[in-house]
């Protein structure tokens, strides 16, 4: 068991530099598809599985919710698109890595024009994942920031399974959708097409992911989005780290800073339940 309260060196994934577009990033690999190193015999293995951070970085909780992945029988690919990896997220530089994710050209997180450049990157990497791990196809969970780009992997033929967490672009327009019509267009006529799903979760009163863009994406994607909005009672409120303790007052990170770790709690099942759709599309 890890400590939430302390940096996580990650020693039980993978790292790998992978270069797609001229563009490399470190990614963290977990399960039998790590191959023979750091990560391998850490978990059952499988299909691969996307799992893209929130804001600001790779913290505790976030490797946290991999190795529940890793563990239910997923090959774990999680990249590296901002902040430290592994750190327990300090306030001040959490939101220096806020500010700086923000105005950087590739993420583009207050403009409504559509996805910054990462996606094509992700969706690269899917099909890197894809061609290592076999199977049906490769699974993708955004958070926070990264939580449409889950949707506009969709994009990419071997993604069948996207998971959508308190998706938090465009910032600046809370009824809005960061991905542009034509995207959106393109997404749900494959969903219809292949009879696909997207899950999405929030907390009922988060005031970032607010109840205006879940019935954006309602109106844009029919019953193909299957929203689960959680009551602010099934958050956590103690012991959490310094950054979401000063910059996050409300109930946000349904499966990662505000998840309760309980039997019976709601964040657990929407946990259980992201497994579980992972199993269904995947093996």
């Amino acid at each position: 068991m890890h400590a939430l309260d302390q940096d996580d060196d990650l020693a039980d994934f993978e790292p790998r530099e992978i270069t797609i577009d001229d563009v490399t990033r470190r990614v963290w690999v977990g399960g039998q598809g790590a191959g023979a190193g750091a990560g391998a015999g850490a978990g059952a293995g499988g299909p691969a599985v996307i799992v893209m951070t929130e804001m600001p970085g790779i913290s505790p909780e976030v490797a946290r919710f991999a190795r529940w992945v890793r563990d239910a029988g997923f090959t774990v690919w999680m990249p590296s698109l901002f902040g430290r990896d592994g750190a327990v997220p300090g306030a001040d530089e959490g939101a220096a890595i806020f500010r700086r994710t923000c105005i950087a050209a590739t993420f583009r997180a207050v403009a409504t024009g559509g996805p910054g450049a990462v996606t094509g990157w992700l969706r690269g990497l899917a099909r890197i994942a894809h061609q290592a791990c076999g199977g049906p196809g490769v699974g993708a969970i955004g958070m926070c920031f990264t939580g449409n780009y889950a949707l506009s992997m969709m994009l990419e033929p071997a993604v069948l399974a996207p998971v959508l967490c308190q998706p938090s672009l465009p910032l600046d327009a809370p009824a809005a959708i960061e991905s542009p019509p034509e995207e959106l267009a393109a997404v749900r006529a494959r969903l219809e097409r292949e009879d696909l799903t997207v899950l999405a979760y929030r907390f009922a009163g988060d005031a970032v992911c607010r109840a205006e863009r879940f019935a954006a994406y309602e109106r844009a994607l029919g019953d193909r989005f299957r929203p689960r909005t959680l009551p602010d009672t099934a958050a956590r409120r103690e012991g959490l780290s310094p950054f979401f303790a000063r910059h996050v007052p409300t109930p946000h990170s349904v499966v990662t800073a505000h998840l309760i770790d309980e039997a019976g709690q709601p964040t657990l099942a929407a946990r259980d339940e992201i497994l579980a759709f992972f199993a269904e599309r995947l093996t």
